[in-house]
């Protein structure tokens, strides 16, 4: 069951980008008079779809959902009728076959924009980016953060919420260099912001990989203050299994004093498959118990601890202070939505180039199988999720597509610029060389990601 509803949901998520990106491909190519032979959506044996009898177009699903094309009449494919040629698509000037093959990745970002214009224009509480706490032996704890003061800015960018900051320090993966964080005491006086240097080495990795960029850097948002007691526990989890019971209070876990709920939680997470010693409170007499959590995997294959525990139901309340309602007007929602879209593209192609030199693993490069686990996990938390997770897989499917390999359609591109140019095509010889080059660079990612996928799987 849990296998089909992830398949539907990377089909509900992936779908309509790759459709609308072909649709890209198609509508423009139309526009400058290429004739469309067939609309596909996947690429493979023909499952579904009709020949439009104005037209003759066909549109069709097809077996394999890994992408779509767009076929147009093209010499090079097949003999052209005479009365045609002027409709053959390797018979246009190269400024419409650039348009044509650009739209396809052109669409993509537009979705994204549109996507994250929706998200910006709908209002939402918020944590205010107050710094809540700051774990020992971190980068923000090294550069002395205080708790209590809000965060405007990282590395001179401004931000509002902890998704902003949270991508900043992403974009910073494998670096070894200061990251500065600006702070102001009271946004609601005058007080003057003050620019804290934090040292990292290669950010994210070693140790740290794995870990959530805030995680890594050891600066978190404000948490609710909740009581480390057993509320429920799974029958087959490590917990009960191994002599944890509803009502238990932990006071300290590997003799490390335990005051709340999420202190017991990140200290399970980070120790999978390892014995950890407890000590509980039951009856108002101290226990000790041994337990080792069981590890699992998230959809990126980190591995964390669980021992299958539920906290006590309890109510949770934010200080006002430690709250903030983020509304943008529509046109400001715009011009966030492009800088959104700006960022997390440099981002994407910076972390591609850090894989490429070294700066980061290639462990972190995803394949389908992660890309429909997320789909599926953001389906469980919200609409808003989801729209997200729709907005950055047409991004990074935009950025892949413009990258200079010639099966791709930014190696088609750089083939036209190339013929714009010199004022005559690239030589089929230099084409079918260049094709089979970018097949085997487009297989091979392929298997590295797909292989990353299956290690994060098991």
């Amino acid at each position: 069951m849990t296998f089909l509803l992830t398949l539907l949901a990377a089909i509900f998520v992936l779908g309509p980008l790759i459709a609308l990106h072909e649709w890209g491909h198609y509508i423009v190519a139309r526009l400058c008079g290429v004739k469309v032979l067939t609309y596909s959506i996947g690429f493979g044996p023909k499952l579904t779809g009709w020949t439009s009898k104005k037209s003759g177009i066909d549109y069709r699903v097809s077996m394999l959902p890994l992408g779509g094309y767009v076929k147009m009449l093209d010499e090079r494919e097949g003999e052209v009728p005479k009365d045609e040629l002027h409709l053959a698509f390797n018979r246009q000037h190269p400024l419409k076959k650039i348009a044509i093959v650009a739209a396809g990745p052109l669409m993509n970002f537009v979705i994204a924009i549109a996507l994250f214009w929706v998200l910006f224009i709908t209002p939402s509480e918020q944590l205010a980016t107050k710094i809540g706490q700051v774990i020992p032996d971190t980068p923000a704890a090294m550069a002395q953060l205080p708790v209590g003061e809000q965060i405007v800015a990282i590395d001179g960018h401004e931000v509002q919420t902890w998704e902003a900051i949270n991508y900043r320090l992403a974009g910073r993966m494998g670096e070894t260099d200061n990251i500065s964080i600006t702070l102001q005491p009271d946004m609601q006086s005058s007080s003057a912001a003050t620019t804290y240097q934090a040292p990292v080495t290669q950010f994210m990795q070693g140790d740290a990989a794995g870990k959530d960029a805030l995680t890594s850097f050891g600066m978190l948002p404000w948490q609710p203050d909740i009581a480390p007691i057993i509320g429920d526990l799974s029958a087959d989890g490590a917990a009960s299994l191994q002599g944890l019971q509803v009502g238990d209070r932990i006071t300290a876990i590997n003799e490390t004093p335990i005051n709340d709920w999420i202190s017991a939680t990140r200290i399970i997470r980070d120790n999978p498959e390892t014995l950890l010693n407890f000590t509980v409170l039951r009856d108002d007499k101290s226990l000790q118990l041994q337990i080792m959590p069981q590890g699992k995997k998230d959809s990126m294959g980190n591995e964390y601890g669980q021992i299958g525990a539920m906290v006590a139901q309890t109510e949770i309340v934010i200080p006002d202070e430690y709250k903030t309602t983020v509304v943008y007007s529509p046109g400001t929602a715009l011009i966030k939505s492009f800088e959104k879209t700006e960022q997390l593209a440099v981002m994407t192609v910076s972390s591609m180039g850090k894989m490429i030199s070294g700066m980061i693993g290639l462990e972190n490069l995803s394949g389908p199988i992660t890309i429909a686990k997320v789909a599926k996990q953001s389906f469980d938390i919200s609409w808003e999720m989801v729209l997200s997770t729709a907005a950055l897989i047409s991004l990074s499917l935009a950025v892949l597509n413009l990258l200079p390999i010639p099966v791709l359609d930014g190696g088609h591109i750089l083939y036209y610029t190339i013929e714009l140019i010199r004022g005559k095509p690239v030589s089929e010889g230099a084409q079918i060389v260049g094709f089979n080059i970018g097949l085997l660079l487009l297989l091979g990612f392929m298997v590295l990601a797909i292989g990353n996928d299956i290690s994060r799987l098991f």
